[in-house]
């Protein structure tokens, strides 16, 4: 793809929460390019920086975590233009107009389970501006009104032409009885469904871009393979964008073109998905793909698993952050040096010194 196909750019991003017991740092030089119609997958272990990661794109990392250095490009481009504007979306004030714009309208998110999507804090006609910016489902307000909302807050139509909307999305992501079920609150939905309205809230504007964080989490493998069924299908029809964050490597597998594997707030290797779980390079990758359950194993066989814990992220180990639990360890390198970003063959890269001249 050329360079006029890139839509976010992320340069160097690092992101910091300063709490009493120290500084933690949850995204730490982290660079990547995502494309308009491609699928980039992330993936790693919780509390690796994923999450903090796709915040950080929208502006909307929880206090007292804030952007200390790096850049988020966005390449935007008005509906049916050619050329674009660059938008420094790490320097746009949080509340400010031009990031509420872009946020739900231009890039949607998708959050992980639905049931924690419900927040209980909310009440109904209260905070509303917020709930539809972060594309929230409020308990005591009908989905409809919710979806509708959002669609207000973006698009230039009348409360009725939102509402036909509304339902056209549900009944697209589908939601059976669409015209029924758009009265519905949230605790008369099942999972799913709440799971579906999610999706649809997220691309009732056509975004440019979706940011998935874990969209399948707690949901039955049926229901999973229809919404990722339904996220292709609205993928290839508006050119969309997406940024898959998941655990599950058979997932990520399915959806993505290029993955970017993170430890610790680092991104330790990326690569065009096959490449990836072919030819892993990075230790850390190939400790993950052989904890995939292989289907005809002999049932008393145990899964591979990574050795050694996390570690501290207020007292991280010098050198390679996985050096620790590394099976590849070479003493006095990978404990005293810090591995930099290598590009190896195409566009495959890694952060290890067993590819490094030290």
């Amino acid at each position: 793809m050329s360079e006029n196909n890139v839509l976010v750019e992320i340069q160097d991003l690092r992101v910091e929460f300063d709490v009493r017991a120290g500084v933690v740092k949850a995204v730490d030089g982290v660079s990547f390019d995502i494309k308009r119609g491609q699928t980039l997958g992330v993936i790693g272990e919780s509390g690796c920086g994923k999450s903090i990661t796709a915040r950080a794109i929208l502006q909307m990392v929880p206090k007292p975590g804030k952007i200390t250095n790096g850049q988020v490009l966005y390449h935007r481009r008005a509906r049916g233009a050619t050329q674009t504007d660059i938008v420094n979306i790490s320097k746009l004030d949080p509340d400010g107009q031009i990031i509420r714009e872009i946020r739900g309208g231009e890039i949607g998110m998708i959050f992980q389970e639905p049931m924690s999507s419900l927040t209980p804090v909310y009440t109904a006609g209260t905070h509303i501006d917020e709930a539809v910016s972060l594309h929230r489902l409020t308990p005591l307000r009908k989905v409809g009104d919710q979806l509708a909302e959002t669609i207000q807050a973006h698009r230039k139509v009348t409360k009725q032409e939102a509402r036909e909307i509304a339902i056209a999305m549900l009944r697209r992501v589908g939601i059976p009885k669409p015209d029924q079920r758009v009265d519905s609150y949230p605790h008369q939905l099942s999972g799913g469904q709440r799971q579906r309205v999610m999706i649809a809230i997220a691309l009732s504007c056509q975004p440019a871009m979706l940011i998935a964080d874990e969209p399948t989490t707690a949901l039955d493998v049926s229901i999973e393979a229809q919404i990722l069924d339904i996220m292709r299908e609205l993928q290839e029809s508006v050119n969309m964008a997406i940024m898959f964050i998941t655990h599950n490597l058979g997932v990520i597998a399915e959806m993505a073109e290029e993955i970017v594997v993170m430890y610790m707030g680092k991104q330790v290797e990326r690569a065009k998905t096959v490449a990836l779980f072919y030819e892993p390079m990075h230790p850390y990758t190939r400790a993950l793909l052989q904890s995939i359950p292989v289907v005809g194993r002999k049932s008393r066989a145990r899964l591979a698993s990574i050795e050694g814990m996390v570690p501290d992220p207020f007292n991280l180990p010098p050198g390679c952050v996985f050096h620790p639990r590394c099976p590849a360890f070479m003493p006095g390198k990978c404990d005293k040096i810090a591995p930099t970003w290598k590009q190896l063959v195409g566009d495959h890269w890694v952060s290890c010194l067993l590819y490094q001249e030290v």
